[in-house]
């Protein structure tokens, strides 16, 4: 069997959405947190949940059901607020449950299928493990630049 090297492996946290697993690099997750409470604010967009104070600093908080227009839910005892960096920008994700940290071969990653429905901007690829499909988030195009420059005047 071939020894996979450290740079042909992908580290990445997985978390649930609807029905499906998602992954992220772990590089790109700060942190994990149970759900805290989430001030809403005024005229954002409708996937923007608001903001958390985490530890003293103000997060804005973003919905990923209702960013990617999956039907939504009530938020539960499994929710998470994965705390990740977009472009340099510190937010929170909400998604319905954080599931495990996994390495994968970058052999087991393809590239999303051309024909799929969603907007397919936001997934790098899809991998396997065994039987699962992991759906490989590309987290920095979850905004849009001028939705990035409202997440940065909540930041300052």
């Amino acid at each position: 069997m071939e020894q996979i090297r450290a740079e042909d492996e992908l580290q990445l946290v997985t978390f649930r959405l609807a029905n499906e697993e998602y992954g992220l690099p772990i590089t790109k997750v700060q942190e994990i947190n149970r759900l805290l409470p989430i001030t809403k604010l005024p005229q954002t967009p409708s996937f923007m949940e608001g903001i958390i104070n985490l530890r003293g600093r103000i997060i804005p908080v973003i919905d990923l059901r209702k960013r990617f227009q999956l039907p939504i839910t009530e938020h539960n005892d499994d929710t998470r607020i994965v705390v990740v960096e977009i472009n340099g920008q510190t937010v929170g994700v909400t998604v319905d449950a954080v599931t495990e940290v996994v390495r994968l071969s970058t052999t087991d990653v393809e590239a999303p299928p051309v024909s799929i429905v969603v907007d397919s901007r936001y997934i790098d690829g899809v991998g396997k493990i065994d039987d699962r499909l992991i759906i490989l988030l590309d987290i920095n195009q979850v905004l849009t630049a001028q939705e990035e420059i409202a997440v940065q005047q909540l930041n300052d």
